[in-house]
């Protein structure tokens, strides 16, 4: 399935023609009544919670200090409960919506894209509601390479609620391509290494090491302490035009998100230093096709991982909190 928008051909006319063509086919006409009244994906959640049966909350809510609101991994469930299964096609919708609403107007086709690629659409993920709306609550969602958060802020000090993932396999073979056609998230990679470009070799051969982090669900995104050693290349080294390229790649990498979520990224990485208290890294042993463009990358500080693993495709883990 080739995503009809990864090479911006008319895409601002593919965004508006591609939402008025999902909601006609998946809003039940009562929800989609509903759903053109404002409100946040908080204020949906609400609903959400408001409308489970007893017996649906008893299987998919859990209290707010559960351990599996914390966890995060490249393809779980978070509850054996499928969306597309176990809720009426009202609820299927809000979630739907709730979904929807975590991501940026203008990025989130190709975010539904990718999961209907990658997991059969959205109906074959899985939610859980930990605590209750109105005091501290988090809605989780997982499946194929999403973890997504939606918590109305009430995780104290965590940027997106809480360590969250997101990957894309474009196209039936696992390993993609080396310029990974079609994948929604490639465009961050090719930022990435517009850095590495600029880098004189002394900077290259600090940046550049052999293995990246291993992948092993939540202790992927596990923050070094202050004072540990940080991997790769200190932003601060960099010149000023390198630090520009680099606040450019934080900026591609908050695009798909919706626009508080990415404000309070950014709030924390300033509160914490900026763009110059990072450390950027670059892999060359998962280099896909041995071409020197590098599939695997982080940016790293003491209280961030963003860590981009495009070998064999695209898997992305993050982690940014206050302190």
């Amino acid at each position: 399935m080739q995503c009809p928008d990864c090479k911006d051909v008319d895409r601002r006319q593919f965004l508006k023609s591609a939402a008025l063509v999902t909601a006609a086919s998946t809003a039940p006409a009562a929800f989609a009544a509903r759903a053109k009244a404002p409100g946040s994906p908080e204020t949906l959640v609400s609903t959400l919670y408001n409308n489970l049966t007893a017996d649906q909350k008893k299987a998919v809510c859990f209290p707010f200090d559960h351990p599996l609101r914390s966890k995060v991994d490249n393809a779980w469930f978070i509850t054996p409960q499928r969306i597309g299964k176990f809720y009426t096609p009202d609820q299927q919708a809000m979630i739907t919506e709730i979904f929807k609403g975590l991501h940026n107007p203008d990025f989130v086709d190709k975010v539904i894209h990718h999961i209907q690629e990658d997991g059969g659409g959205i109906g074959n993920y899985t939610i859980a509601l930990f605590g209750e709306p109105g005091a501290s609550f988090e809605f989780v969602l997982t499946g194929r390479h999403c973890t997504a958060r939606c918590d109305g802020d009430t995780v104290e000090g965590a940027a997106f609620g809480g360590p969250i993932f997101y990957g894309h396999q474009a196209g039936k073979s696992g390993t993609e391509n080396p310029d990974h056609p079609n994948n929604v998230y490639w465009y961050q990679a090719e930022r990435a290494n517009e850095v590495f470009q600029a880098l004189n070799g002394k900077q290259r051969a600090m940046a550049l090491l052999g293995d990246p982090r291993p992948e092993k669900a939540t202790e992927t995104v596990m923050l070094k302490k202050k004072g540990d050693r940080m991997d790769g290349l200190p932003v601060s080294d960099m010149t000023r035009d390198q630090r520009e390229l680099v606040e450019k790649v934080l900026a591609d990498l908050l695009l798909p998100f919706r626009k508080s979520d990415s404000a309070e990224a950014m709030r924390y990485i300033k509160k914490n230093g900026g763009v110059s208290a990072l450390s950027m890294s670059f892999y060359k042993n998962l280099d896909i096709g041995g071409d020197g463009v590098w599939d695997v990358w982080q940016l790293e500080s003491p209280t961030m991982v963003w860590y981009f693993r495009g070998s064999p495709h695209v898997h992305t883990w993050v982690n940014i909190r206050a302190s």
